[in-house]
């Protein structure tokens, strides 16, 4: 049978009063397997009175119609990206193949990384990814999280959520082996720093003397045959060489660094000028000095190479001032 009963009846009698006669209140119907003997109506209050003792009363928790998550029985979409792609021709360079698709020089770094590993990459026929918008395809690894990724390129979480081909959707599962793309970033490039002419001075007894570089550059070897210049993604000029071309310091300076550097560098003499200049020598074949020699310029230090991260002979050449790369162009004229 049918028993009238309202929320505030329980209350009263949890509490061991008697709920006052004055209002009638019926507000739920509850069906009982055990039969009474005849029907009742509860008089029911309308509102608790002041002093009523609500801390006496128990709380009741349930959690039934927001069941837990299961990650493992939960399958969302997968992000699911369309790619254009680029050969590159003879005389391309970062700039004009963004420009042809309309996206920024750094995007061709967001969707093809190994351009700041191997620096000579860009060269003809090499195939690379166009990213529909400016930003960077990141691999999704165990771990990542929508707040770690944003954490990490500056973007909001809104915005990746908001790119259609990442296919995200409530609770924003990220899936390992899996690429989204980030509308906006940057990826970062590795600058290494090498060793500072105090550090090789005491390394070498401090008998070396501090020599000033007249503030000029010469071209390191005789080729003008440019393979890629200089760009976010590559902070040096590359010049294409037969292997064994003699390389000259380009300005009058401390060897800081000659041998093999494991970022990608290969052989690898570093030139500090005294001046807060530094020059960089790559991929070498041969290198004809040490830390703490003096050079001058024009002097033979090396022979071009293909080493390291190289996909052919060819001398990667840097120039940078107070630890920060420059463009060589400006100061060579190329």
């Amino acid at each position: 049978m049918l028993v009238a009963a309202g929320v505030f009846f329980a209350m009263w009698r949890l509490a061991g009063q008697a709920p006052p006669p004055e209002q009638v209140v019926v507000d739920a119907v509850v069906e009982v397997a055990t039969p009474v003997a005849d029907s009742v109506v509860i008089d029911l209050p309308t509102a608790v009175p002041d002093g009523f003792p609500i801390s006496d009363l128990p709380v009741l928790q349930d959690s039934s119609l927001v069941p837990a998550f299961n990650p493992h029985t939960y399958q969302g979409n997968r992000p699911n990206h369309t790619f254009q792609t680029y050969v590159v021709v003879r005389g391309d360079t970062p700039n004009k193949i963004a420009e042809r698709f309309g996206i920024s020089p750094e995007t061709l770094l967001g969707g093809n990384p190994k351009l700041s590993e191997e620096s000579n990459l860009l060269q003809t026929d090499a195939e690379l990814i166009i990213l529909p918008i400016n930003g960077v395809l990141h691999d999704v690894a165990p771990g990542d999280t929508l707040e770690s990724i944003s954490l990490r390129y500056g973007i909001p979480v809104e915005d990746i959520i908001a790119y259609g081909p990442n296919n995200l959707e409530f609770p924003y599962r990220l899936y390992p082996e899996t690429q989204i793309l980030v509308p906006g970033a940057v990826r970062d490039v590795f600058v290494w720093t090498p060793p500072s002419l105090d550090t090789v001075r005491s390394s070498s007894g401090g008998i070396a003397p501090l020599i000033v570089g007249t503030g000029t550059f010469i071209f390191p070897v005789g080729s003008r045959n440019f393979t890629q210049f200089y760009w976010y993604g590559h902070r040096g000029v590359d010049i294409g060489l037969t292997e064994g071309t003699g390389v000259a310091a380009s300005d009058t300076g401390t060897v800081t660094f000659a041998g093999w550097n494991i970022y990608g560098y290969g052989n690898l003499i570093v030139v500090n000028h005294g001046n807060g200049f530094e020059t960089l020598y790559a991929h070498l074949s041969g290198i004809n000095v040490g830390p703490g020699q003096i050079v001058y310029q024009g002097n033979i230090i090396g022979a071009s190479g293909n080493t390291g991260n190289s996909s052919g002979p060819h001398l990667h050449f840097e120039i940078r001032i107070n630890g920060n790369p420059d463009d060589p162009c400006w100061y060579l004229g190329c």
